[in-house]
């Protein structure tokens, strides 16, 4: 970030109103933050302050000014007393200030003692990523997936028992051939022998569970002591199914989640002693370790 006063009003303002936005009331959520505030003094001075919002809640209308200042070093008890000039003789301005730097004792004391806030807004930095007792948190996570796809039945030859079917139907297998139509996902075998029953879609799904040496074209028969073969509304005792399928090989994929490119800013409160993260998409108060 550039050593612009302008840029940090900017920084402080978009933070803020992230803040805004994540608070569960609607009132907050639709703050509008006017940068360069001018307000007239009750001698008709008009101040210019970096920040100002103000909103309405039960009748109440709460007016809240923050200076930016985007100090290389800490701010001394000078500013304080500024801010506290600006603001004596204009009624019910709650006083913020915050800089990236920090505040210098006497600061603090004297924006203690005239319920000044004190803000630390700045970029984040290691100690972010870390608690109080310097356990580390979760910055990069690194997920290696390995995508096996279901195999591909190319073509399901059913052997069927002649005999089952000359005394159960009325199919006439007299030349020893019959035309069979089957979709995958229509068509299941009934293994009665196992208790199972499972669609062509499925066994496509058993099918490529074989380890990667298994991806190509491939073969099998499966043999039934007592087994069926549904298609539509045919029921027909199968025998054996002579099987050629395909798998693929597996899709090796790997992700780089980086949290810390989510994290757009820092927030400390010095008089609560607490800090909140601003992330991209969340807000997380009470964030990592107090500095």
């Amino acid at each position: 970030m550039s050593n612009s006063g302008r840029d940090y009003e900017e920084f402080v303002a978009s933070l803020q109103k992230a803040l805004f936005e994540s608070e569960k009331w609607t009132e907050l959520r639709n703050i509008q933050i006017e940068k360069n505030k001018k307000i007239k003094d009750n001698s008709g001075i008009l101040r210019e302050f970096d920040l100002y919002w103000e909103y309405e809640l039960a009748g109440i209308t709460y007016k809240t000014v923050i200076e930016c200042k985007d100090y290389a070093s800490k701010v001394s008890i000078e500013k304080i007393d500024a801010l506290l000039g600006k603001i004596r003789d204009i009624p019910d301005l709650k006083p913020i200030f915050a800089t990236k730097t920090g505040y210098q004792s006497g600061a603090k004391i004297k924006a203690q003692n005239n319920r000044v806030e004190l803000l630390i807004v700045r970029e984040q930095k290691d100690t972010d990523w870390e608690l109080e007792d310097g356990t580390p948190l979760i910055k990069e996570v690194m997920i290696s997936m390995q995508v096996i796809s279901a195999a591909r039945i190319i073509s399901f030859t059913p052997k069927i028992d002649g005999n089952w079917v000359k005394e159960n139907t009325e199919i006439d297998v007299s030349n020893g051939n019959f035309q069979l139509n089957m979709r995958n996902d229509m068509t299941f075998i009934e293994d009665v022998g196992k208790s199972e029953e499972y669609s062509l879609l499925a066994l496509e799904e058993r099918l490529g569970r074989g380890a990667e040496m298994d991806f190509g074209e491939r073969s099998l028969t499966l043999t039934f002591d007592n087994a069926f073969l549904h298609c539509g509304d045919m029921k027909l005792k199968m025998l054996a199914a002579d099987i050629t399928y395909f798998v693929s090989k597996p899709i090796e994929q790997s992700i780089h989640i980086d949290f810390s490119k989510e994290l757009i800013g820092v927030i400390e409160y010095l008089g609560k002693s607490s800090k909140t993260a601003i992330f991209k998409e969340r807000v997380v108060k009470g964030w990592g370790s107090q500095t």
